[in-house]
C-alpha cells in the first residue's frame, strides 16, 4: 500500500507541477558566488580508551607529542601508552560570502585505528583552502551517530562510529576567497545544463531588463551558463535578487535512471515509447536437500551414514503480452503496474525495449 501510494503521488507531482515554472535561482548559481572546501588534521581527545593505538599509528604518537611541546610539556621518550587519542581529519565546506566571525559545520573522520570517537572532543584545528591559506578553525565536541558494542563472541555495530560531525564546530577567521570576474558582467551557471533552459533564461531575464531598464542585458553563453551585464546605477544585490524571482519553464532531456542494487527506476517527463508488444515469464528454481539416514542390515560389516537427497522443481509464470505506447509518462507507467513486475523484471523489460530501439530516451545504468 505505501508503494502504491507513493507512486501515485509522484505520478501527480510529475503530471501536474513537472511543467510549472520555477524561479532561476532555484535552477542556477552565480559563477561569482562559490563554495571552497577546507581540509585539516587534528586530534579527537577524551576518548574513553577507544582512540588510536600509537604503536600502530605512530603519526598519533608524533602530532601528540608536537602539541604537548607547543605547551611546555616535554614527553620525548616516555613511550606513551594511551588510547583516549584520535587523529583525524577535520573537512568542512566555505560558503560564498563567509565573513570573519561565521560559524560553519565541520566532518571528523579518523585516520589510525580508533574504534569510535564518540565522547571525543576535537582540539583546535586550522582548516586551509587549496590556495594554503587558513580560512577556519575547528574545534568542539564530536557529535558521533554510530556505536559498537563488544562482547567475548561478538560484535554488534551500528552506523559508523569512526565519523562524526560538530555543527558550528568552526570558526571563520579569513572571508571567502572569491574569483576575479568582470565587475560589469554577472555569470548565472546552470545546475543542469541544457539549450531549451539557458534560451529559456536569456529571453525572460532580457524581456525583464528591457521592460525595467530599457535594454537588453543578457547576452548567450551556451548551454551552461548565461552572461548577464549589470546596469547602471543599480546595486549588484538588488539586481541579483531581482533576476532570481524571475521564473522559467526549465527543459530536461529524456532520460531513465536504474540503479539495479536497488532496484530503484526513475523516469524523466518526456520519455516515449514507440509501440510495442512486451511478454515477461518468471522462472522460478527451488533445490531442495533432505537429510536421511543410510543404516546397514544387521549382522553386516557396513556403517551407518548420513546421505542427502536432492530434488530440483523449476516453474515458470504465464507471461502473457501487453502492448506498452508510452505517449506520455502516466501511460508508459500505467502499462508497466498492469503487468504486475516487481523492479528487477521492469528493469529487464526496459532494457529489452531498448535494445528494440522502441525507447526514445537515454538509458542509464548504475
Amino acid at each position: 500500500m505505501l508503494v502504491a501510494w507513493l507512486v501515485a503521488v509522484l505520478l501527480t507531482l510529475l503530471n501536474g507541477s513537472a511543467l510549472a515554472d520555477v524561479r532561476i535561482k532555484d535552477i542556477s548559481s552565480i559563477r561569482e558566488a562559490r563554495s571552497n572546501q577546507l581540509i585539516g588534521y587534528g586530534l579527537v581527545a577524551g576518548l574513553k580508551g577507544t582512540g588510536d593505538s600509537l604503536r600502530s599509528a605512530p603519526f598519533t604518537d608524533q602530532s601528540m607529542t608536537s602539541m604537548l611541546e607547543r605547551m611546555g610539556v616535554n614527553v620525548r621518550g616516555l613511550g606513551a601508552r594511551t588510547r583516549n587519542i584520535a587523529a583525524v581529519m577535520v573537512t568542512a565546506e566555505l560558503p560564498p560570502f563567509a565573513v570573519p566571525g561565521n560559524r560553519i559545520d565541520i566532518t571528523i573522520t579518523s585516520l589510525g585505528d580508533a574504534s569510535s570517537l564518540a565522547g571525543g572532543t576535537l582540539i583546535m584545528t586550522p582548516l586551509q583552502a587549496a590556495d594554503g591559506n587558513v580560512y577556519a578553525v575547528g574545534q568542539g565536541s564530536v557529535s558521533v551517530s554510530g556505536f559498537e558494542a563488544k562482547g567475548q563472541n561478538e560484535v554488534l555495530t551500528h552506523g559508523v562510529p569512526t565519523a562524526g560531525r560538530i555543527a558550528g564546530g568552526a570558526i571563520v577567521e579569513r572571508a571567502s576567497p572569491s574569483p576575479s570576474p568582470s565587475p560589469n558582467v554577472l555569470h548565472l551557471e546552470l545546475k543542469n545544463p541544457d539549450f531549451s533552459t539557458a534560451v529559456a533564461i536569456l529571453d525572460a531575464v532580457n524581456a525583464y531588463t528591457q521592460h525595467r531598464y530599457g535594454t537588453r542585458l543578457a547576452q548567450d553563453n551556451g548551454p551552461a551558463s548565461v552572461a548577464i551585464d549589470l546596469p547602471k546605477r543599480v546595486s549588484p544585490s538588488r539586481f541579483i535578487s531581482e533576476i532570481g524571482k524571475l521564473e522559467v519553464r526549465p527543459d530536461s532531456p529524456a532520460r531513465i535512471i536504474i540503479d539495479e542494487r536497488t532496484g530503484t527506476i526513475v523516469i524523466s517527463r518526456n520519455v516515449k515509447v514507440s509501440r510495442v508488444a512486451v511478454t515477461h515469464g518468471n522462472l522460478t528454481v527451488r533445490v531442495t536437500e533432505t537429510p536421511s539416514v543410510s543404516q546397514p542390515a544387521p549382522f553386516s560389516k557396513g556403517e551407518t551414514v548420513v546421505t542427502s537427497e536432492t530434488t530440483v522443481k523449476a516453474g515458470q509464470d504465464q507471461g502473457n503480452f501487453a502492448v506498452l505506447d508510452g505517449v506520455d509518462l502516466q501511460t508508459l507507467v500505467t502499462g508497466l503496474n498492469r503487468m504486475g513486475l516487481k523492479p528487477p523484471g521492469i528493469i529487464a523489460i526496459l532494457q529489452a525495449i531498448k535494445t528494440a530501439g522502441a525507447l526514445q530516451a537515454e538509458l542509464v545504468v548504475q
